[in-house]
């Protein structure tokens, strides 16, 4: 396994890939790797010849409030792991070697569904996403890009331009790593106090029963509403509990398949989850 910190030394690194036809897959992280990041390179080792793990804590999608700076960089411990799953390459490059020292002047946005979920909570936050993205597969050209289905938004954003733009690359969605309480794993887990790790599960828990209730027949509003209730009783503030198509279109009623979405803080520590139920015509 090689370390590339250059965008001139990847390209040297792979052109040898590229002139055999190799299948170079690409899996972009932030880093402080968990489980549900080394699931994703699992994946991609299994469809591709050549895997590239990005490693870049990317400043333009993070808020004025957010937290970049504290963002845990652990270049070190994610390369022994990387190591262990079959990793080719790491791209470590800095925020210059992304972004240069002139003012960017080209954003990339993805209109509609931004405008909600995640994208109402962190404004901006979406365009950062498609325009480090983009770079990334510009840089490393890759046939295959792994996602997780946790950050399901992001997926379907990043879905959304790659179709729109005519991007030769197929997005593969993984699904969510869970925790044997079943809390999706997340780095910002790490920020949870012992108590409310205790209490995290508890989204997941909401998300499981709401898929019960669904297909027992239980009104779609009814089951989002329970599912506020119960959050909020055990200490939760939400951001929103939503239902969504899979293409994250808004829907009034279970008649097709879904996708639950929770977003809600616990202590200081803001967490994520989704769940895709089927619709059993």
């Amino acid at each position: 396994m090689k370390i590339e910190s250059t965008i001139q030394g990847l390209s040297e690194s792979l052109k040898t890939a590229r002139t055999n036809q190799k299948i170079i897959g690409l899996v972009p992280t932030m880093g402080n790797l968990h489980q549900g990041h080394l699931n994703l390179v699992r994946e991609a080792r299994k469809k591709c010849d050549i895997v590239v793990v990005s490693i870049f804590v990317n400043p333009i999608q993070f808020g004025p409030n957010e937290d970049y700076d504290s963002y845990p960089r652990t270049l070190e411990q994610d390369s022994k792991l990387l190591e262990e799953v079959g990793c080719d390459y790491i791209f470590a490059p800095t925020v210059e070697q992304m972004y240069g020292n002139q003012p960017r002047l080209t954003n990339i946005s993805v209109s509609g569904i931004t405008a909600d979920l995640c994208g109402l909570q962190r404004p901006g936050h979406f365009d950062g996403v498609a325009v480090v993205v983009t770079k990334l597969f510009n840089i490393v050209r890759p046939e295959i890009a792994f996602f997780g289905e946790k950050d399901f938004q992001q997926l379907a954003v990043i879905r959304q331009f790659v179709r729109d733009l005519n991007m030769p690359i197929e997005i593969t969605g993984v699904p969510i790593a869970r925790a044997e309480d079943g809390l999706a794993l997340s780095s910002r887990n790490g920020y949870l106090s012992e108590e409310h790790r205790k209490t995290a599960p508890i989204i997941h828990q909401c998300l499981k029963i709401a898929e019960q209730d669904l297909q027992q027949g239980k009104k779609l509003a009814d089951v989002l509403a329970n599912i506020a209730s119960t959050l909020t009783q055990a200490g939760f503030v939400i951001d929103y509990v939503e239902a969504r198509t899979p293409e994250l279109q808004k829907i009034e009623e279970f008649n097709q398949n879904i996708v639950l979405f929770i977003a809600a803080k616990i202590g200081t520590t803001r967490l994520i989850d989704n769940l895709q139920v089927q619709h059993n015509a």
